[in-house]
C-alpha cells in the first residue's frame, strides 16, 4: 500500500487528508478501524519511542500517547502488589508487555483518557484484556496474537483502530514537512541514547546505580518524542510525570513534579481504600481520586457530591498527611530536553524525590545549577545532547 486516505486532518474541516509513501510501500497495515491524521501522528511518534526504548534497555516497552506527546511510558519491570492495586491490575502473573502498558497507563490516568497505545512487542491477550476496559482510541504494535485481535476488534463497537507496523522499517535519513506552504528539511534526529552519554558528572556525587541509569535513559528517550520544552520524572522503570510543551523550563519542572506527586499520593493507603460504589465507572473513579488528592476536596465534601461516588463519606487526606507521605518519594530520576538555566528547577525537583538528573548542560549558570545539586547530594549528568522535538 502506497497511500492511505484519512477521515480528515487535524480538524474535521481539513479535508482531504492522506498519508503516502514517495518511494516503496507504507510500513503499516490497518487491521481494524479508520485512522485520522492525529491518530497516525501519535502512532508513528509513539512507535519510535517504544522501539528505541526496547533497543536501549532490552526490556518490553509501552507508551500511552495523547496529542503527539506521551502521557505515560514504561518498561516491563515487575509490579509490586501495592502498584497492582493502584493500577487496578489483575492479580495474576503478568507478561512483560502487559506490565509495561499497565505501568504506562497508570502514570497519569487522567491524561491517558482516550489514549493511543504503542507496544514494542506483540500485543498478547493479557494486554488486550486490560485495554478492553480502558477508554482508548487505538494501538500500534509489530504483531497481535489471535486472541488479542478478537478482543480488540470488539472494542469501541468494532471501530477500535488497530495498526500493525513493520518492525524492520527504516526511514530515510532526511525528513521534510510543509508549514504554510514552505517545505522544511532536516536530518532525522537519530541520536542514540545509551549509558555512553551518562559519564560526565560535574557534581560532587558521581554515583549512578544501574537502576538510575536505566531510568535516566527512559527519561531521555521519552523526551526525544515529547513536545518541547519538556521535563520527565522516572522511577522504577516508568515515567511518573511529564511536563510538555511549556514555554518556561521551570513550568515544565513544576508540572511534571506535580504529576509525580499525584502518582505517589495515589499509593497512600487512604486512597487505595476509598469506598467506591461497585457500579462506578473507571473514568469517574479516576477523576474522583484526583479530586480526593486535591486541596479542594474538603470544600467538595461539604457540597454532598461524594454521595454519587462513595458508599460512605471518605475521611479527607489532610495537607499535613500529604506532606508527610510525599517525604517517602525518593530515588527519582529526572531528564530535561535542554539545559536548566537556574537552580530553581533543582529545588522543585528535590521536592518530588529527585536524586539523579540528566540534562544537556551548557548554560551560563551551570555553576549555580551544580551548586544546588551539591546542596542536596544529587548526582547530575551533562549529556551535551539537546532533545528538542516539535
Amino acid at each position: 500500500m502506497k497511500e492511505l486516505k484519512l477521515k480528515y486532518g487535524c480538524n474535521p474541516n481539513q479535508k482531504p487528508s492522506r498519508i503516502f509513501a514517495q518511494e516503496g510501500e507504507l510500513p503499516i497495515k490497518i487491521i481494524n478501524g479508520n485512522p485520522g491524521y492525529i491518530n497516525l501522528l501519535d502512532a508513528f511518534n509513539s512507535w519510535q519511542l517504544v522501539k528505541e526504548l526496547k533497543e536501549a534497555t532490552g526490556l518490553a516497552a509501552a507508551a500511552s500517547f495523547k496529542h503527539v506527546s506521551p502521557a505515560g511510558v514504561a518498561v516491563g519491570v515487575q509490579l509490586t502488589e501495592g502498584l497492582k492495586k493502584v493500577y487496578f491490575a489483575p492479580d495474576t502473573e503478568l507478561s512483560d508487555i502487559a506490565t509495561a502498558y499497565i505501568r504506562a497507563r497508570g502514570a497519569d490516568r487522567m491524561s491517558s483518557y482516550g489514549d493511543f497505545v504503542a507496544l514494542s512487542d506483540e500485543c498478547d491477550e493479557q494486554t488486550a484484556k486490560f485495554l478492553s476496559c480502558e477508554v482508548s482510541d487505538g494501538i500500534i504494535a509489530p504483531s497481535y496474537s489471535k486472541s488479542a485481535l478478537e478482543i480488540l476488534k470488539n472494542k469501541r463497537r468494532g471501530n477500535y483502530l488497530i495498526i500493525e507496523i513493520d518492525i524492520n522499517y527504516i526511514p530515510k535519513e532526511i525528513e521534510t514537512r510543509q508549514i504554510y506552504g514552505i517545505t522544511f528539511e532536516q536530518k532525522r534526529n537519530d541520536v542514540k541514547i545509551s549509558e555512553d552519554i551518562l559519564t560526565n558528572l560535574p557534581t560532587k556525587n558521581k554515583t549512578l546505580p544501574d537502576n538510575a541509569k536505566r531510568d535516566l535513559i527512559i527519561s531521555l528517550i521519552t523526551l526525544k518524542y515529547t513536545q518541547s520544552n519538556s521535563v520527565c520524572y522516572v522511577k522504577d522503570g516508568q515515567v511518573i510525570g511529564i511536563g510538555a510543551g511549556q514555554q518556561s523550563r521551570i513550568h515544565c519542572t513544576k508540572l511534571a513534579g506535580n504529576k509525580a506527586d499525584t502518582w505517589f499520593l495515589r499509593q497512600n493507603p487512604k486512597v487505595i481504600n476509598l469506598p467506591f460504589k461497585q457500579e462506578i465507572r473507571r473514568v469517574d473513579r479516576d477523576n474522583a481520586i484526583d479530586v480526593y488528592i486535591s486541596d479542594d476536596y474538603i470544600d467538595i465534601l461539604s457540597d454532598g457530591l461524594w454521595e454519587d461516588i462513595f458508599t460512605e463519606k471518605p475521611v479527607p487526606l489532610s495537607r499535613e498527611e500529604k506532606k508527610e507521605w510525599l517525604k517517602n518519594l525518593n530515588n527519582v530520576s529526572l531528564g530535561s530536553d535542554a539545559f536548566f538555566p537556574f537552580g530553581d528547577n533543582i529545588e522543585r525537583a528535590k521536592k518530588s524525590g529527585v536524586a539523579y538528573i540528566a540534562q544537556t548542560g551548557g548554560s551560563i549558570r551551570d555553576d549555580n545549577v551544580i551548586e544546588t545539586c551539591n546542596k542536596y547530594n544529587i548526582a547530575m549528568v551533562f549529556t551535551k545532547t539537546r532533545l528538542f522535538h516539535h
